[in-house]
Formats: structure tokens, C-alpha cells, sequence
């Protein structure tokens, strides 16, 4: 089957999977519902795209089905487990106050269909390696794209778990964690989660996927400028003043030590 075709099927297949999620946000009146099958999301793309590739090299084609898995799983679980029993996030639930009784129909569009046509490009790695049958082996560019990835997945999830440990300790409310991996880079769960699609890039330039490179590239400018770091940084710096001085010492991506302070 040629790549096009499969890259179409995987459209068919979001479509219903937003579509659904939607529903069930609807009845639910949460659309930040969707934040939690982001990741799990990918995975069904690269189970679909691993059916799918017929001709692919079976032993890529498990590594990084494989490591999509887990990571989309990971991410999925976290999001559910700290957003259980919180209600909507304040800004999906920012605009179902702008756009009053006619949300349920705009959050179709401006949250489920968009997200899902981000996912869909975004995942074209995970078809690019997937299916070509040359080189018929994993090579030395598979293995770097798998350090890779797992230095993204220490650095994600190392993060989130550090956070929730430091989420759970009350004399820490209202403070800055700023000990572990967030000395080094004040995002290092976005920071992490960007380069493990570096590493599935490399994985797909094994397979002859160089053209897939928007893929990481998109990935970085989201979490970068639209719903990571501006985002986040944008409210923490009002709310709270310590978190200046920490952006003063601290990378705001790409891990380093602390500055010193004049």
C-alpha cells in the first residue's frame, strides 16, 4: 500500500477519534478531555501505520511502535492523573464563557479538529520508518534516534515526576521548583518531550524519511512558542514574583548549568 494512501487511512482514523472524544466532551462539558488522549492519540497512529506497512522492516517497525507506545501511554496517564476531579481546564473553560451555549459546536473545531490535524502531521515520522524495507536492518542511525528519544523520555518524565513530588509537599505551595532536572532548564518536560520527536526523526532517516523532518520541527515551535513555554511562563511570572530570579538563572529550554548572579 503507498504511503499516501496509509497517511490517508491515518486521517480517517483520527477523524473518528476526535470525533468521539468530542462527543464524550460534550456530555462530559469538559473539552480539556482532549489533552489526556493527545499522546494516546499517536500511539493509534502507529499501531494503524505498523498494520499498514506491509513491507516495512519488522524489527524498526516494532522499536518504534514500541517507543511511541510508551511514551504516548506515559503522557496520557500523567495528564489524567493530575487533572482527576479538577474540572475544566481554565482555558477551554475561558473560551465555553466567550462563546456561551454555542461552544459544544466551536470546540469542535477549535480544539478537536485542529489538535487532530496537528497529530496527524506531526506523526508522519512514525509512518517514514515504518515503511520502507531498505536498509532490510537497524542500523547505527536507528540506535542514535533511540538515545535520543531516551534522553527526551528522562528528561519528560523524570520532570513530571519530579513536579508531582514537589506539587505534593504543602510547605511547597506557592514556591518554584527549581532543584533536580529543573536547575537545568526551567521546562524539562518540554524539553524532553520535543526530543523524543528528534528521535523519531532520526528513526525515520534511517528508513529514508529525511523529507519527515517538519514533523520535529512543528513539535518544537508548538511546545516553544504556542502551548508550552510562552504559555506557561506568561502567567507563572505574574503570580509569582521568585519565578524572575529563577528565569534569570535558568535555560528556559535546552538544559545548562544555572548562571551565576551578578
Amino acid at each position: 500500500m503507498a504511503m499516501l494512501e496509509i497517511w490517508g487511512i491515518g486521517a480517517l482514523v483520527v477523524l473518528v477519534f476526535m470525533t468521539t472524544i468530542w462527543l464524550i466532551s460534550v456530555f462530559l462539558r469538559n473539552a480539556s478531555i482532549v489533552d489526556i488522549f493527545w499522546g494516546p492519540g499517536f500511539v493509534l497512529l502507529a499501531v494503524v501505520y505498523c498494520v499498514l506497512c506491509e513491507d516495512g522492516v519488522t524489527a524498526r517497525k516494532t522499536l518504534i511502535t514500541a517507543l511511541a507506545a510508551i511514551w504516548g501511554l506515559r503522557l496520557g496517564a500523567h495528564i489524567f492523573l493530575r487533572n482527576r476531579g479538577k474540572g475544566e481546564d481554565y482555558r477551554y473553560a475561558n473560551w465555553r464563557q466567550q462563546h456561551g451555549s454555542k461552544y459544544w459546536w466551536y470546540s469542535f473545531f477549535q480544539v478537536f479538529l485542529l489538535q487532530g490535524a496537528l497529530m496527524w502531521l506531526i506523526s508522519v515520522p512514525l509512518l517514514a520508518a515504518q515503511h520502507s524495507d531498505s536498509p532490510d536492518h537497524l542500523t547505527v542511525i536507528d540506535g542514535l534516534g533511540a538515545l535520543v528519544w531516551l534522553v527526551g523520555f528522562i528528561f519528560e518524565a523524570g520532570g513530571d515526576w519530579q513536579l508531582v513530588q514537589f506539587k505534593r509537599d504543602p510547605a511547597n505551595k506557592g514556591q518554584v521548583l527549581q532543584t533536580g532536572l529543573w536547575r537545568y532548564t526551567r521546562h524539562p518536560n518540554y524539553f524532553g518531550d520535543a526530543t523524543q520527536w528528534w528521535g523519531y526523526y532520526w528513526i525515520a532517516l534511517a528508513a529514508g524519511g529525511w523529507w519527515s523532518i517538519f514533523s520535529p520541527a512543528l513539535m518544537t515551535f508548538l511546545l516553544l512558542r504556542v502551548s508550552g513555554v510562552a504559555m506557561l511562563e506568561k502567567g507563572l511570572s505574574k503570580t509569582r514574583p521568585q519565578y524572575r530570579d529563577y528565569i534569570e538563572r535558568t535555560s528556559a529550554f535546552v538544559p545548562w548549568f544555572p548562571r551565576k548572579k551578578d
